[in-house]
């Protein structure tokens, strides 16, 4: 007596619903084996239970399978090549957009440089000079903006240097007044003498001074030397006798 026919419906209870999908999931993964290896077929199970949770197989990949199922269903339906071409076609305007844009840019640089200006119009022309003019107004303010920056910079760094030149004169002044009102060191002390300032004028002016009374000391004393020596001879003839060490003069003798 064979096995009556199931109803297939939603099974209500919980139990017997879990119970159920664990063996009818196991009983289909085991026959999509079968089928992949008896018959070399590409096999892709995915399963999800009410819960959530994946089950899958897969005879070589999953995501293999699945590229390959949507190229096949793609070229099946026709929308694909079409695909392909209005994509081809987007991007080769956009690549010519760009490239015009280039070429605009290009020719907008070279004309502000003065090159490429033989093919322009009259309006073309006064948009250009307008255009330089506006460009060369920019340029000339931010040339003096620069420039006042740096003149007060530069007036700013003057009286910061006269400042400190003032403090360092007032530094002097104050080091200065502090010597004068020093009392002198003591004798022997350590500190050092000032050695005066040399005076070259009036160094050679007291050497040629000293010379000259040296000189007329030097003769003064040779006059008074003569003149002794006479006396002294006069002396020794008065006596009649001659003095050791000195010559008589022969006309003293004679008389």
């Amino acid at each position: 007596m064979g096995r009556g026919k199931i109803e297939i419906k939603r099974i209500e209870n919980t139990t017997s619903r879990q119970v159920t999908f664990c063996k009818r999931r196991n009983g289909l993964l085991k026959k999509a084996y079968e089928l992949s290896v008896l018959c070399e077929a590409e096999i892709a199970l995915i399963v999800f239970s009410a819960r959530g949770r994946l089950y899958e197989y897969a005879s070589n990949s999953t995501r293999t399978t699945i590229d390959r199922y949507k190229k096949a269903s793609a070229s099946a339906s026709g929308s694909a090549p079409a695909i392909d071409v209005n994509s081809q076609q987007y991007f080769q305007q956009e690549s010519a957009k760009l490239r015009h844009q280039i070429q605009s840019l290009q020719n907008a640089n070279r004309n502000l440089m003065g090159e490429s200006v033989g093919n322009l119009t009259l309006k073309e022309l006064k948009s250009l000079e307008n255009r330089l003019d506006k460009g060369i107004g920019r340029i000339r303010a931010k040339k003096h903006e620069l420039l006042f920056a740096e003149i007060e910079y530069m007036q700013k760094l003057e009286v910061d240097l006269q400042s400190e030149n003032m403090y360092l004169r007032a530094k002097v002044a104050d080091a200065e007044r502090l010597a004068l009102a020093a009392p002198p060191p003591a004798p022997g002390g350590a500190e050092l003498e000032v050695l005066p300032t040399f005076d070259a004028r009036s160094y050679y002016h007291h050497q040629a001074v000293n010379m000259l009374q040296d000189a007329a000391a030097a003769s003064s004393s040779s006059r008074y030397s003569q003149s002794s020596q006479a006396a002294a001879a006069t002396t020794a003839l008065h006596l009649g006798y001659q003095i050791k060490g000195s010559q008589v003069p022969t006309e003293l003798i004679d008389r």
